[in-house]
């Protein structure tokens, strides 16, 4: 027999769960996770593109895809970890001769006032300590600006949603590939996540024994990719889209993607293979012996391919909700299967609890 109190506390739970809330520049993605034993199961997904018209100063369009995403889950509740990127954000690992609980966080802030590139009367710091003993305290700080964050939740309460969480994106991918690929645990892997405006590079490795994470987002990405390609086709950008994400012939004419798409990613690969350089000349760092290529982007015909002989390491297209349980209907398996790639940070997002 089912007691009223019953059902209202389950209710009850259910509400108060989380669920991960990307909000790209052409998409939102949604994914809600249940943690059952010690794996993740998705219970719900969503992704919707946001229309390419103009916005207005409050993201209009934005928030219409946030709400048509949120709805499209059939969830009760409304509470939502959101990511930032980009180059309002800043990841850095500190260390400090052995400190006392009370004196670390003053530290921190005056590390991030000197390292971190924005005004320090606008900007967010949290920080995380991974090792404290009796000669040092390491750690990582994340800084961001104050107008990212509140634009963020700006988006999210106009659509009758509540983000009660604020999580990097980067950290996000991290936290997605070690839940998922706990066979890699002891390589020092990264993540190549391609977006619509940012192109995040995210690596877990060992420093000195310690799990350092290391992320850096890059400015070019999909957009400039899908625009190089147009410009040596000599259409539309638009037209390009069609056949990159709508599976459609152009309505111009003809696309030859033969040296265009090499082109388009000669500066995307400079950037990434710059930045494993750096990453490896830092002192205790390791070769990154796998890159998992993920994002709106990693699909396109051909890319992970190109990658995979230019980067100098494995390279693999990643679809992390593959790894998980579904217990979802029809409709959202049907979504994992098709934009998983796609959902990466969504899922990192859905990671975190309360």
């Amino acid at each position: 027999m089912d007691f009223g109190w019953k059902r209202s506390f389950r209710l009850e739970l259910e509400e108060r769960k989380v669920f991960g809330l990307d909000i790209g520049s052409s998409s939102v993605n949604a994914v809600q996770l249940e943690k059952k034993s010690d794996d993740w199961v998705v219970t719900a997904a969503g992704r919707v593109r946001i229309a390419p018209n103009q916005e207005d100063g409050r993201g209009t369009n934005t928030v219409s895809a946030i709400g048509k995403c949120f709805e499209s889950m059939g969830i009760r509740t409304q509470m939502a970890v959101c990511g930032v990127s980009g180059p309002e954000v800043a990841v850095r690992d500190f260390m400090f001769h052995s400190l006392a609980r009370d004196e670390v966080e003053p530290a921190v802030m005056l590390e991030a006032a000197q390292v971190c590139p924005f005004n320090a009367d606008d900007v967010t710091v949290d920080y995380q300590s991974i090792c404290s003993d009796k000669d040092s305290t390491r750690g990582i700080l994340v800084a961001a600006t104050k107008r990212l964050i509140n634009r963020r939740k700006d988006l999210a309460k106009q659509a009758a949603v509540n983000c009660v969480l604020m999580d990097v994106d980067g950290l996000a991918l991290l936290n997605c590939l070690s839940e998922c690929e706990k066979a890699v645990a002891q390589q020092t892997a990264a993540i190549l996540n391609i977006g619509h405006s940012y192109t995040t590079l995210a690596i877990m490795g060992s420093q000195g024994g310690l799990a350092l994470p290391f992320i850096r987002d890059v400015a070019y990405s999909g957009n400039d990719i899908t625009k190089a390609i147009a410009i040596a086709n000599d259409i539309s950008k638009e037209a390009v889209e069609e056949v990159l994400f709508g599976g459609k012939s152009s309505t111009e004419k003809p696309i030859v993607f033969e040296n265009a798409l090499d082109q388009a990613c000669e500066k995307l690969i400079v950037d990434v293979t710059q930045t494993l350089r750096y990453y490896t000349a830092q002192e205790n760092s390791n070769f990154v012996e796998k890159i998992f290529v993920c994002g709106a982007f990693a699909a396109v015909p051909g890319l992970v391919e190109l990658l995979g002989t230019q980067l100098p390491t494995k390279i693999e297209l990643w679809n992390p909700l593959e790894k998980l349980g579904c217990e979802a209907d029809q409709k959202c398996k049907s979504i994992l299967l098709k934009d998983g790639h796609a959902m990466a940070v969504a899922a990192g997002l859905a990671m975190r609890s309360i």
